[in-house]
C-alpha cells in the first residue's frame, strides 16, 4: 500500500509540475490575466478546486504582500499535493521566465548593447505598461476621496525623499490611516474554507517572515557581504509589495541604482524585457541579480524576492477566515493600497518618465504603443515587439 501511495503521490507531483510548467510558458499578461489562465485551467477544466475556494484563495492572495498570481498557483498546488505541491507548482510557473532574464541579462552584458536603440524602445514599452497599470489600480484602488487623498501624500512624500525608509514609512502610516478611516465598515460574510497545513506550521513559517526581515538589514551591516546585502535588498522589496509586481520597481530601483550595482539604462532595459516574457514580473530579480552577479545572483536574486511569498502563503492559509473578516485589518488594507498608487505614480515620473521620454518623438512612439495596449487589446508581447523594433529602426532616425 506505501508504494502504490508513494507511486501516485510522484504521479501527482508530476502533473503539478508538467502542467504548471506549460502555464509558466503561456501566461502572457499579467496577475490578472494570469489569475484568468489558472482559473481555466484548474477550476474548470481540471477541476483541483471549486469556484468558491478558488476565490478564497484569490481574495487572499490578493490580502498578501508579494506576487499574487505566484501565491495563488502556489495555494494550488498545495491544495493538490501538499507543501511539496506547493514547490513544484512555483518552480514550474516560475522557472520559465528566470532562465529567458537571465539568458537576457548574460547578452546584455556580453555584447553592451545598453545604448542600442531597440533598448531605448523597451524603456518606452516600460512607460507604457506603467501608465496602463496605474490607470487600473486608480480606478479599483482609490474610488473615494480619503483614499484619494492617502495616495496623493504617499506620491508627494516618496518623490520629495526617495529612500527604501521613506517607501515603508509611507506604507505604515497609510495603514494606521486606513485603519481608523474605515473600521466602520460592514463586514462581509464569507464561507469558510480550509487547506492541509497545520497552525503550527503556519505559525512557524509567519515567525520566520519577520525575523529575516528584521534580521537580514542587521546581519548586512555587521558583515559587509555582498550576497548578504542582495539577499536581504531582493527579501525587503518582496516583502513590502501591495498592490502587483509593478508596485516592485521603485523599491528595487531604489535599492540597487542609486548603489550602483545596476546601472539606470540597464533596469529599465530588464524591465522593459521582463515585459516581454511569460509568467511573474517579480522573475525581474533574476535579470537584476544576473547582471550584479552572473547566473549564481540571478538566482540567488531569484529565491529572496518570492522567499517572502512562500512564508506569507504558508503561514495565512490556516487564520484566512478569521483575518478577512476583521473588520479594523481590512480597513488597513484600504489605505495601504492606496498609498501603493501614490508610490506607483512616484515611480512612473522618477525614474521610468524621465529615463525613457526624452524627446516628441518618445512621446509619440509611447502614446501609439498605449493605444495598442488599452485601446486595440493587442497581447503585450506585441507591445513589447513593436517597442523593440521602433527604437532600433524608428527612434535613431529622428
Amino acid at each position: 500500500m506505501k508504494e502504490k501511495a508513494s507511486n501516485w503521490n510522484l504521479k501527482t507531483l508530476l502533473e503539478i509540475f508538467f502542467i504548471s510548467t506549460r502555464l509558466g510558458l503561456t501566461s502572457f499578461g499579467g496577475p490578472i490575466a494570469h489569475l484568468g489562465y489558472f482559473h481555466q485551467e484548474y477550476v474548470r477544466r481540471r477541476k483541483w478546486m471549486d469556484e468558491k475556494s478558488y476565490a478564497d484563495l484569490v481574495a487572499l492572495c490578493q490580502f498578501l504582500p508579494g506576487p499574487a498570481s505566484s501565491q495563488v498557483g502556489i495555494g494550488i498546488g498545495i491544495v493538490r499535493g501538499g507543501i511539496l505541491g506547493g514547490i513544484i507548482s512555483f518552480i514550474g510557473f516560475t522557472l520559465p521566465s528566470v532562465i529567458a532574464l537571465i539568458i537576457f541579462a548574460i547578452l546584455l552584458k556580453e555584447f553592451d548593447v545598453g545604448n542600442a536603440g531597440w533598448i531605448h524602445g523597451l524603456k518606452i514599452v516600460a512607460v507604457v505598461v506603467v501608465a496602463h497599470a496605474i490607470l487600473g489600480m486608480v480606478k479599483n484602488l482609490t474610488p473615494d476621496l480619503k483614499r484619494k487623498t492617502i495616495a496623493l501624500f504617499a506620491l508627494v512624500g516618496t518623490l520629495l525623499w526617495q529612500t527604501a525608509f521613506t517607501q515603508v514609512g509611507v506604507i505604515v502610516f497609510a495603514g494606521l490611516i486606513g485603519y481608523f478611516l474605515y473600521m466602520q465598515q460592514e463586514e462581509q460574510k464569507e464561507a469558510s474554507v480550509h487547506f492541509p497545513i497545520s497552525k503550527g506550521f503556519a505559525t512557524v513559517c509567519l515567525v520566520l517572515f519577520f525575523s529575516l526581515l528584521i534580521a537580514l538589514p542587521l546581519l548586512r551591516e555587521v558583515t559587509s557581504i555582498n550576497w548578504i546585502a542582495m539577499f536581504d535588498s531582493f527579501y525587503r522589496s518582496g516583502s513590502l509589495v501591495f498592490g502587483g509586481g509593478h508596485v516592485v520597481l521603485p523599491l528595487l530601483e531604489r535599492e540597487f541604482v542609486p548603489t550602483g550595482w545596476v546601472s539606470e539604462e540597464a533596469f529599465l532595459a530588464g524591465y522593459g524585457a521582463a515585459q516581454a516574457v511569460p509568467g511573474p514580473l517579480f522573475t525581474f530579480a533574476a535579470y537584476l541579480g544576473t547582471v550584479i552577479n552572473g547566473w549564481q545572483g540571478g538566482l540567488l536574486a531569484t529565491a529572496a524576492i518570492f522567499l517572502p511569498a512562500f512564508l506569507l502563503i504558508l503561514g495565512t492559509l490556516p487564520f484566512w477566515d478569521a483575518l478577512r473578516r476583521n473588520r479594523k485589518i481590512r480597513g488597513a488594507l484600504m489605505g495601504v493600497n492606496a498609498a501603493v498608487v501614490g508610490i506607483l505614480i512616484s515611480a512612473f515620473y522618477q525614474p521610468i518618465w524621465t529615463n525613457s521620454i526624452l524627446a516628441p518623438i518618445d512621446f509619440a512612439f509611447a502614446a501609439i504603443l498605449f493605444s495598442m495596449l488599452v485601446y486595440w487589446k493587442l497581447p503585450p508581447w506585441v507591445i513589447v515587439l513593436t517597442g523593440a523594433i521602433g527604437g532600433a529602426f524608428i527612434l535613431p532616425i529622428f
